[in-house]
């Protein structure tokens, strides 16, 4: 579960001599639609994401480079599993939330997160180096939006938003909130108002909780929708 770059994932891991390698795939990457990268990169980062939490399931602490080698520009990032990882909750939660099953339903009712769970959304942002900001909602909306935002705008910074997306999204899953993304920034009312100087805005959330919550026990029963990362689009997960 994830972003993709138009519905592609145009990326591709490679295991070499201790290493897993993460690279971009030119046969899949769509450059006329994405012509500097950046949805490559956001992307990407998410897949990151999912391999980490795997590892850990696995007993395995990963370690990740991005952006390795200068002379190979397709390299996006290199991860190498040492010493020995002692899983936590939260690890089995997110990674439990990766493998739920796929459907084209959506949620139908909810309402705003409480403050409790956008702090903690907003935490799974920090964690990965970016900053989730909560922007302002009509006072009868029921989605919260919020936009995520990195202390820089180049290839490492997308990466780094892409793996800060990813745990947004997986930490909503684990707590019952339906999240919708787009990678379009521009043209948001208050995104500049809300980031410090020196942020950028990465992509911009809708964040619903769902109505009723479902048990801790029970949360992945219902299934997730694949994501398509279409121009301008808003994606919903469920």
């Amino acid at each position: 579960m994830g972003p993709t770059v138009h519905d592609v994932h145009a990326w591709r891991f490679k295991v070499v001599a201790g290493l897993i390698e993460l690279h971009a795939d030119p046969d899949r990457f769509r450059r006329l639609r994405d012509p500097a990268g950046r949805a490559l990169h956001l992307a990407s980062g998410a897949a990151l994401v999912n391999l980490r939490l795997t590892a850990a399931q696995l007993g395995h602490e990963a370690v990740v480079r991005l952006l390795p080698d200068a002379g190979r520009p397709a390299l996006l990032a290199t991860v190498r599993l040492v010493g020995r990882h002692r899983v936590t909750r939260e690890e089995r939660l997110l990674c439990a939330a990766t493998l739920r099953p796929q459907s084209g339903t959506t949620s139908s009712s909810g309402e705003r997160p409480s403050a409790h769970v956008l702090n903690e959304l907003r935490e799974a942002a920090r964690l990965e180096g970016a900053a989730l900001h909560p922007l302002p909602t009509a006072p009868d909306g029921v989605a919260q939006r919020a936009v995520l935002t990195t202390a820089g705008d180049g290839r490492t910074e997308w990466l780094r938003a892409g793996q800060a997306l990813q745990r947004v999204l997986l930490s909503g899953t684990a707590r019952s909130v339906s999240a919708s993304f787009t990678f379009e920034t521009g043209d948001v009312p208050a995104v500049r108002e809300v980031a410090t100087p020196g942020e950028f805005p990465q992509a911009v959330l809708e964040l619903v909780q769902e109505a009723p919550a479902r048990p801790r026990g029970r949360l992945f029963e219902p299934a997730v929708d694949r994501q398509h990362e279409g121009k301008r689009n808003w994606q919903r997960i469920r």
